[in-house]
């Protein structure tokens, strides 16, 4: 019986020995957090305010050695948080062609963003190469890739309209000076017969790697119209034929099929048409036949065809 209450009087002071030890380990611990210590910290480089007229590169320098001090409670919090700086690039200066941010110029952003509690020492460098280069600037007109298939008798009136129908391009002048047309993501319609509308993807070309661009989308739309067809009986008019001579055609005129809106066929005329044979095709050749070509059609319509474009003719002596 004694020797079992001895038992558990040992492991009590066993238990309360380790409670001790473990208490003056932590009042050591903190006391010698609260301490001011020298290390070093990595931070990650946010860029903000670039020139204009500068781009950055790609290979542009992302993080940065600082040797700081501060108590041992701020370098255990640096261990366990994303360490982040912006550098302000409107202060980059050109130094025989490389952007740098001297070493005074650069404590002077980090000291303004780091604690009160905190000091910088000094960096792992005396400046900072900054990866910048010189851009130009450019209006690039936007083309819509479009596949559609109407019903009958219906039609996009005009061209399709792109909303903006330019996007601006910055990149090296090398980079852009060949680009001329950026296109949109193909858009494909069936079966149209009304106004359509569609917000898209632009297109960027692969090899413009280091420029960027204003936008990346455009909306496209289009006027859908129902067409008719109607069919004039046009003169046929010869040129550049011998002096002392006139030519007869057979026939004398020709159909021409004039496809537009309803509205747009209630006013057109014969005489907004002009067909004409030039003689001088024959070129002295003992043919009988002349090719025929319009000339003069009416504007805004969706298709004006000949239907015969080839006519017999006689030359005959005043």
């Amino acid at each position: 019986m004694f020797k079992k209450a001895f038992s558990g009087f040992n492991k009590r002071k066993v238990k309360v020995f380790f409670l001790f030890l473990i208490c003056s380990f932590l009042a050591w611990f903190l006391s010698n957090l609260s301490e001011p210590y020298e290390s070093r910290a990595n931070f990650n480089l946010n860029y903000k305010n670039l020139p204009d007229t500068l781009l950055l590169g790609n290979n542009a320098v992302n993080s940065i050695e600082a040797k700081l001090r501060t108590s041992g409670f701020k370098f255990l919090y640096y261990n366990f948080v994303n360490k982040r700086v912006e550098v302000d690039l409107s202060q980059v200066v050109n130094n025989n062609g490389n952007y740098v941010l001297p070493e005074d110029v650069l404590k002077k952003q980090m000291e303004l963003q780091l604690s009160q509690s905190i000091s910088l020492i000094d960096l792992d460098r005396d400046e900072l190469i900054v990866d910048l280069y010189q851009v130009a600037t450019k209006e690039v007109s936007i083309k819509a890739n479009l596949d559609v298939q109407f019903q009958q008798n219906y039609i996009l009136e005009g061209d399709p309209i792109i909303t903006p129908n330019v996007v601006l391009v910055k990149g090296p002048k090398s980079e852009i000076d060949t680009l001329n047309t950026i296109y949109t993501s193909k858009i494909t319609l069936g079966d149209v017969s009304s106004d359509f509308s569609k917000d898209v993807l632009l297109v960027f070309p692969k090899n413009l790697s280091n420029s960027i661009f204003s936008i990346n989308r455009a909306n496209v739309s289009g006027k859908v119209v129902k067409f008719s067809e109607r069919v004039f009986d046009i003169q046929i008019r010869v040129f550049n034929f011998p002096s002392g001579y006139q030519v007869n055609t057979f026939p004398n005129s020709v159909s021409v099929l004039c496809k537009a809106t309803i509205e747009q066929l209630k006013s057109i005329t014969a005489e907004d048409f002009e067909v004409i044979a030039d003689y001088k095709q024959l070129n002295g050749s003992n043919n009988n036949m002349l090719f025929l070509e319009i000339t003069r059609k009416p504007e805004n319509v969706h298709g004006v065809r000949l239907l015969e474009n080839k006519v017999n003719f006689v030359l005959e002596q005043k």
